[in-house]
C-alpha cells in the first residue's frame, strides 16, 4: 500500500469554504497517469493537481492538472493554488517574487505580489478567437430571453481551454441561466472542441460571471482562471471595457452556487497586447493522506 499526502486549498478567496476548492499532491512523482485520473474522479473537485519534476529548462516544477474526466493543458485555479502550495511548503523558495511552472500548454510565468498574504498572478498563455454565435440561439441554450443578451456576438475564445463567452445585461439574467446541453450541441459549429460556456455581465469592477463545463465533468465551476484572461480580451474587443495599460478588473464568479470567488485581472499594454495576468488569493483548508 502506498501513501500519498495531499492538501485542499480554496482558490480565489480569502475565506475558507468559498472560492474554488483544489486538491494538490505536492509529490506525485510515483503516481502513474491512470491513477492520477482515477484520484481526480474520486475527489470529484473541478480539478486536482499533481506536482511532478519539470521537463522544461527554467521551470521550477511541473503541474499535471485533471478534471474528474480528463487531463487539461492549462487551468487557472490549479496554477494559482498549486503555486501557493509550492511556496507554502518551500518547494519553491518562500521569498520568491517570480518563478515558472511547466504545464502541458508550456511554460507559465508566476508573479507574487507581496502583502499580508500573497496575491499570486499567472501570465495567461496566448489568447485566440474562434467562431461567433447567434445571440438568440445562445439565449435559448441558456434558458434566458433573447432580450437578456447584450448586443455583442457570443464568441469562442481560448488560452488553452475553449470557452463560449455570452454577455448578458444583468446579474439577474446571469443567475437565471442554466445550460441546456441539447441546445448547445445544436448550435455548435464544425471545428469546435468540447467547449465551456461562460456567461457574464459587465460591472463597474469588471464582470459578474458563471461558467458551465459538463463535458469536462464539471456542472458549474466556482472560479475559472483559464477563462478570465480570455474574458478580459473578449470584453476589450467588444468594447465592454477599456483596455488601457495597467487597468485592473475583478471577475466575481461562483456567487450563485455559494462559492463566491474574486479573480483579479491586470492588463499589460494597450488592449492587453503585452499580456493579461490573472491573480488571486488562496486559503489553505485540509491536509490529508490517501492510501492506495
Amino acid at each position: 500500500m502506498s501513501q500519498h499526502r495531499y492538501r485542499v486549498v480554496d482558490v480565489f478567496t480569502e475565506h475558507a469554504l468559498e472560492g474554488n476548492p483544489l486538491a494538490v499532491f505536492p509529490d506525485a512523482s510515483g503516481i502513474d497517469d491512470r491513477t492520477m485520473q482515477r484520484i481526480a474522479k474520486e475527489l470529484n473537485l473541478s480539478e486536482t493537481v499533481f506536482v511532478v519534476p519539470s521537463s522544461r529548462p527554467g521551470c521550477a516544477m511541473g503541474l499535471r492538472i485533471f478534471t474528474p474526466t480528463r487531463e487539461m493543458l492549462f487551468a487557472g485555479h490549479p496554477t494559482v493554488g498549486g503555486s501557493f502550495v509550492l511556496l507554502d511548503e518551500g518547494i519553491v523558495p518562500k521569498d520568491s517574487d517570480t518563478f515558472v511552472l511547466d504545464e502541458k500548454i508550456g511554460s507559465v510565468p508566476i508573479r507574487i505580489e507581496k502583502g499580508t498574504r500573497p496575491l499570486i498572478w499567472l501570465s495567461t498563455p496566448p489568447i485566440s478567437f474562434g467562431n461567433k454565435y447567434d445571440p438568440n440561439a445562445c439565449a435559448q441554450a441558456l434558458g434566458v430571453h433573447a432580450e437578456d443578451c447584450l448586443d455583442v456576438a457570443p464568441c469562442v475564445v481560448t488560452a488553452g481551454n475553449p470557452n463560449l463567452f455570452i454577455a448578458l445585461r444583468t446579474k439577474d439574467a446571469v443567475d437565471r441561466a442554466w445550460l441546456d446541453m441539447g441546445a448547445l450541441h445544436k448550435l455548435r459549429k464544425p471545428g469546435d472542441e468540447a467547449i465551456c460556456t461562460f456567461v457574464f455581465t459587465p460591472t463597474p469592477e469588471g464582470a459578474y460571471s458563471r461558467m458551465f463545463a459538463p463535458e469536462h465533468g464539471v456542472a458549474e465551476d466556482p472560479a475559472t482562471g483559464s477563462a478570465t484572461g480570455p474574458l478580459a480580451a473578449y470584453m476589450i474587443q467588444t468594447r465592454l471595457v477599456k483596455g488601457a495599460p495597467g487597468t485592473r478588473l475583478v471577475s466575481e464568479q461562483g456567487t450563485k452556487m455559494g462559492r463566491r470567488s474574486l479573480l483579479h485581472i491586470l492588463i499589460h499594454g494597450e488592449d492587453g497586447r503585452d499580456g493579461i495576468e490573472v491573480g488571486g488569493y488562496v486559503t489553505p483548508l485540509v491536509e490529508a493522506t490517501m492510501s492506495l
